[in-house]
């Protein structure tokens, strides 16, 4: 079977979404399509991998729930639901909102903008938390300014993980780090990672875009029509129940904060960047959500029943989310073992002219996160290639780390089975093809530019 095919999945998803608009059926046909080339690999029968494979897709969806981390990913997904119901209902959206605006913290679209941009620069010690934090205190600024929530989606999803890959002292950090170590260099792997900073061309053009675009108020593209349709059409709000007291999102908001950095430190035994980041998520989420129920009753104005319905409510809003990420994960896994990842690669490690290496590699990685959904997928894959590369041809290696890093972070930007993208579009309250179609020109406008500069910088710095 020619390597080629193993793009046909991914294709297939890209097709089906942009033709159906449909997400999860693009997900289940693409699935369906891995498991039938990984069945044709193993020389089974046609007609019988035809047969096999939806028993096969099946399987493969189970599968994903044999990792604790992606189980814990699922649940996290649910309990944010019910802790978003219980800050609605319990009406502290509503109050901080009001606060925010009568103390002056939030008077204007701009001033909106900035509070979710620092927000998730803060919170930059795991992407999913700077997303969640940023969107959950800013939906109802957004609602109240009339500024659609595919701008919330695209504010905290373009500033959480090249926050992230920029300041590394969290778990990506770590995980590059333990990637990195294994290769001798002449530069220690801390130096090499910290030298990717002012490297990082994707990263720190796409935080510029995002500020200019908060400060200037111009959007452009899809965003555009999403915001002239916002104007015209009764606004998504979440301020719709009374006002009662901030402290009922601000207490269980700051648990969830603080809980996560706890956990991590827990979980990394006394080493912040060693701890599980699936795990603190899912356990300081759960920790806001006890502390929203608690202080709720005892507010005596809420019954148990009636928080459990309204908890149950707030998982069933987010049920077509979690299954995008159940099948996304998936997919993933299916094409990690049909070697979609490794061909693209395989395509970079060709003879190739030396200055235009880096250039190459920021595309391989965004093919890569694109078409699996995962940055860190693709820093597993291209950091084996790249390193080696900077071994033998003499490659600067931090500008080579740089271009595999933005090129992960890219691609996860545009990519619509990217398991940060949908928990972007969960925190914002963003349809997920909305956010797809409305960040998607931002993203290709600041990759394009990355791209120029890395093959500029590669002609001054390694040589034509």
């Amino acid at each position: 079977m020619s390597d080629w095919l193993t793009l046909l999945p991914p294709a297939l998803a890209i097709i089906v979404v942009f033709w159906r608009k449909e997400v999860i059926l693009a997900l289940l046909v693409a699935l369906f399509s891995s498991e039938l080339l990984l069945m044709l690999q193993g020389q089974t029968g046609f007609a019988s991998s035809v047969l096999q494979s939806p028993f096969q897709t099946v399987e493969r969806i189970i599968s994903v729930l044999s990792s604790p981390g992606n189980s814990r990913l699922l649940v996290f997904s649910l309990m944010v639901g019910a802790l978003l119901a219980y800050m609605r209902h319990s009406g502290g959206v509503t109050a901080l909102v009001e606060k925010m605006i009568n103390k002056g913290v939030a008077k204007n679209q701009r001033q909106v903008g900035l509070l979710s941009f620092f927000t998730g620069v803060v919170v930059f010690i795991e992407s999913n938390l700077s997303v969640l934090t940023a969107g959950i205190l800013s939906r109802g600024l957004y609602d109240k300014f009339k500024m659609s929530r595919a701008r919330l989606a695209y504010v905290i999803d373009s500033t959480s993980a090249p926050i992230c890959i920029l300041i590394l002292l969290n778990g990506w950090g770590a995980y590059v780090l333990g990637l990195l170590g294994t290769y001798p260099t002449e530069q220690s792997a801390v130096s090499i990672l910290v030298g990717t900073i002012a490297l990082n061309f994707y990263a720190l053009i796409t935080l510029a875009i995002v500020l200019f675009t908060i400060i200037t108020g111009k959007v452009f593209g899809p965003m555009k029509e999403s915001e002239r349709v916002l104007s015209k059409s009764a606004n998504h709000t979440e301020i719709d129940y009374k006002a009662s007291k901030a402290r009922y999102m601000v207490l269980p908001l700051m648990t969830m904060v603080v809980g996560m950095l706890g956990f991590m430190y827990w979980t990394g035994n006394g080493n912040l960047t060693d701890g599980d980041g699936s795990k603190s998520v899912l356990y300081a989420t759960t920790l806001a959500c006890m502390l929203a129920y608690v202080m709720m009753i005892g507010s005596k104005r809420f019954e148990h029943k009636e928080l459990v319905k309204v908890g149950f409510e707030g998982m069933s809003e987010l049920l077509p989310l979690v299954a995008i990420l159940l099948f996304s994960l998936a997919l993933g896994g299916s094409l990690r073992v049909l070697g979609t990842g490794d061909f693209i690669s395989g395509i970079v490690a060709e003879s190739l002219p030396l200055f235009i290496i880096p250039a190459l590699l920021f595309l391989a990685g965004a093919l890569i996160s694109f078409t699996t959904g995962t940055s860190w997928g693709t820093f597993a894959i291209l950091i084996p290639i790249g390193m080696p590369m900077v071994l033998n041809l003499g490659l600067p290696p931090s500008l080579v780390m740089a271009a595999i890093l933005g090129g992960g972070v890219f691609g996860d930007h545009c990519s619509p089975i990217s398991d940060t993208t949908a928990v972007s579009s969960l925190a914002s309250g963003c349809d997920l093809l909305e956010h797809v179609k409305t960040q998607l020109p931002y993203a290709l406008f600041s990759g394009g530019l990355t791209l120029v500069a890395y093959i500029l910088v590669g002609m001054f710095w390694i040589g034509v």
